[in-house]
Order: C-alpha cells, then sequence, then structure tokens
C-alpha cells in the first residue's frame, strides 16, 4: 500500500508509505512497476552506499558459509528468521546462476 504525488506529466515525483490526504497523492498497489522504479530510481539517487552494501551482503554470505563450512559456526546458531532469510538467498543464487560451459556449436575434434 503507498501513495503517490504525480506531476503535470503524470510522473510520479513523491511517494510515501502512508496515506497522505493533500491534494495530488494518489493510491497505488505497492508492486506497481512504475511504484517500485521510483523507488529503485530514488534509492540509486540518494544512497551512494546502495552498491557497495549489496556487494557486502554477498561477502557476508560467502563468509557465513565458509564459516559453516569450516565448522567454526553451526546454521543452528543462527536464529530461526535468519536461517530463514539465508536458505531464501542461497535459493535465489542457485536459481539464478545459469552456466553453458559447453558450446554444442563449436567441434574440437
Amino acid at each position: 500500500m503507498a501513495y503517490v504525488l504525480r506531476d503535470s506529466q503524470g510522473s510520479i515525483k513523491a511517494a510515501s508509505p502512508t496515506e497522505i490526504k493533500d491534494p495530488g497523492w494518489s493510491f497505488i498497489e505497492g508492486d506497481a512497476k512504475e511504484y517500485v522504479d521510483f523507488l529503485e530510481a530514488a534509492l540509486a539517487n540518494h544512497n551512494p552506499f546502495r552498491e557497495s552494501d549489496i556487494a557486502l551482503a554477498r561477502v557476508l554470505e560467502d563468509l557465513i558459509a565458509l564459516l559453516i563450512d569450516k565448522d567454526l559456526i553451526r546454521f543452528t546458531d543462527f536464529p530461526e528468521q535468519a536461517q530463514k532469510r539465508l536458505i531464501d538467498r542461497q535459493t535465489l543464487r542457485v536459481n539464478s546462476i545459469k552456466v553453458d560451459f559447453i558450446d554444442d556449436s563449436v567441434n574440437f575434434f
């Protein structure tokens, strides 16, 4: 659930997670592409650490996996919600890896 303020061309110029009763503000679905695009652009423009945070999250995932692999910590040492997030991220990573090591169109012999 979100509320947006549009400019004269109809583009979103401001957003709020709570209802604003001022003129010009209107409801928009939270998953509307236009709204999500606006939020992405706003984050990219206002947070210089965003890309660094994303990269650091990947490093932390790898570090956690390494510590578990080396039996320095146990997966069950993490709170249940952290375990769920780690499983969700690992699932996303596995599903997003689409590597084709062999190009069938190339003849080696």
